[in-house]
């Protein structure tokens, strides 16, 4: 799907076409998993070769940021769907050519339909240029992470306390609550890291569209170099918010593996105190039931109440020595 935005008063309205790009060029054409047609359109408006879908999924830093044909090809990581479980992560290539930018991308992240219902009312969001629609774009995605990022950091904190409250119910209940936390742990670092990648990607793209500008001399007016700042001081500030989370996803995820080692220890422990206190009585039994004739112990009238009390006393000067030691 192409959409083509223009610069009316300072804010976005879409139009059907490019229109006169000597009196009304746009400034922004969005291309949502376009057909062959639409990127040959786009493509022949602006003179660009727009990349593929599998182009804009290299990780090589040369074929994600470069230059070619006087525009500037940036592709970042974007992260889709951060409410679900199963948040995805999507490339987004933004393509700086004069005054309009075009991006091209193969899912819907929540920011674009944020960016773009704001930036088209009247007392929205100026935008009056294709590097300020890239820029309102951008800080939309980081404004998007860092509702994430607080959201992630509340289940971390919840997480935490299922894992050191301590537990009223049986051991084989406690493992099982534990290990369902691995997954809900799992879940929160592969939303982190997928988050992480993205801060990272914007940092570079930031930083390689402020170095170009430097480099052909068209210093950017003030605002811009301030957002273009903040922008960046931002996206290194959640990215060092989201480290601090992941590590404490890896120490709940080891506190968590040590806990249900503790359970099954202590399972185990039980099964080997319970065989030490029965192997006594198990061996006068076998003794006593081999009906040797020169055992005068069979001929006794108290041979048999003696055998248990003995069975009896054996089990139980274990289990009183293993209480003793706090084994049990």
């Amino acid at each position: 799907m192409l959409s083509i935005f223009q610069n009316r008063d300072n804010h976005l309205v879409r139009v059907d076409t490019f229109g006169d790009a000597e009196l009304q060029p746009a400034i922004w054409c969005d291309l949502l998993s376009p057909t062959g047609e639409e990127t040959r359109l786009v493509e022949h408006n602006l003179g660009i070769e727009i990349p593929t879908r599998d182009e804009m999924q290299e990780i090589e830093l040369s074929d994600r940021l470069y230059q070619e044909a006087g525009a500037q090809f940036m592709t970042m990581t974007a992260v889709a769907a951060l409410d679900s479980e199963v948040p995805a992560k999507v490339p987004v290539t933004f393509i700086l050519k004069g005054p309009t930018l075009v991006t091209v991308r193969h899912a819907s992240p929540r920011p674009f339909s944020t960016f773009t219902a704001r930036s088209q009312k009247p007392n929205g969001a100026p935008c009056s240029s294709g590097e300020a629609a890239m820029l309102g774009l951008i800080e939309a995605m980081i404004d998007r992470t860092a509702d994430a990022l607080e959201h992630a950091g509340l289940e971390i904190d919840g997480i935490s306390r299922e894992v050191f409250r301590k537990k009223s119910a049986s051991a084989t209940k406690t493992t099982r609550d534990l290990q369902s936390l691995i997954d809900r742990i799992g879940l929160k670092g592969d939303l982190l890291t997928a988050v992480r990648e993205s801060l990272v990607s914007i940092g570079r793209l930031i930083a390689y569209h402020t170095a170009v500008e430097d480099r052909g001399g068209r210093r950017a007016p003030k605002e811009t170099r301030q957002r273009l700042k903040l922008i960046q001081r931002d996206a290194a500030s959640l990215g060092e918010h989201a480290e601090f989370l992941s590590n404490k996803i890896n120490f709940l995820l080891d506190a968590t593996l040590g806990l249900i080692n503790l359970e099954q220890n202590q399972i185990i422990k039980i099964f080997s105190v319970a065989s030490v206190v029965f192997l006594p009585p198990t061996l006068v039994a076998s003794i006593y039931g081999m009906n040797f004739q020169m055992m005068p112990e069979l001929q006794w009238d108290l041979g048999y109440p003696g055998a248990l009390a003995l069975m009896v006393l054996s089990s139980l000067l274990p289990y009183l020595y293993f209480k003793h030691r706090g084994w049990l």
